[in-house]
């Protein structure tokens, strides 16, 4: 009977194209459905608004990662508006090439790569974050992170630890039963949203 060796680097190698595969299945119907739906989101927005301030307010959080939104992800201008005048500390992330770093949020704001919109650089550092608002297209069922490809989150996650909790933020949730999620995708510690959608990536 012949014997065949097996390569285990090879065999992980198919396993992390499988789930990269996956994952850009699911991410592209998110993409549809969100491109496609027309929906007043100006309530459930609001409601979004309401749950994350009273969130942090009675945890009593103070320094606050937080992003400012895309076409496609809740429109948080309002929280931040609320939050800067409620004297928080925000920070938002500031793209250098392929990863960020955290700089206190001010105006004016540029539009830059990708369309998002940043403060002006900053030499400031972050020394901790109370709690990360973070947004997602997705999770697995991992409740591990899916966004949208660029791996710049992944990145800033695993390489500053000093956040005690992070959150999840999106208008609807949208999740597979599936797995197709890496050990460095983050997960969060709570996921606040307005609605519950199962996408299929078989």
């Amino acid at each position: 009977m012949p014997k065949f060796k097996l390569d285990y680097n090879k065999i992980l190698e198919n396993l992390v194209m499988n789930l990269k595969e996956k994952k850009a299945i699911f991410r592209k119907k998110v993409l549809q459905n969100l491109n496609k739906k027309k929906v007043n989101w100006y309530k459930k927005d609001k409601l979004l608004i309401n749950n994350v301030y009273n969130f942090i307010k009675k945890n009593e959080f103070k320094n606050i990662m937080i992003f400012i939104p895309l076409k496609n992800e809740a429109n948080i201008a309002p929280l931040i508006k609320l939050l800067r005048e409620k004297r928080y500390n925000l920070y938002v992330p500031f793209m250098e090439e392929a990863a960020f770093k955290l700089v206190k949020y001010r105006l004016p704001l540029h539009r830059k790569k990708y369309g998002i919109k940043e403060p002006g650089n900053s030499l400031f550092k972050v020394k901790q974050i109370d709690l990360a608002i973070v947004p997602i297209l997705g999770v697995d069922k991992k409740m591990r992170r899916i966004g949208f490809g660029k791996g710049m989150y992944d990145r800033f996650f695993n390489s500053f630890k000093k956040i005690k909790f992070t959150v999840f933020l999106e208008r609807e949730l949208y999740y597979t039963d599936s797995i197709i999620t890496q050990e460095h995708d983050i997960s969060a510690d709570s996921i606040i949203c307005s609605s519950v959608k199962k996408i299929d990536t078989l």
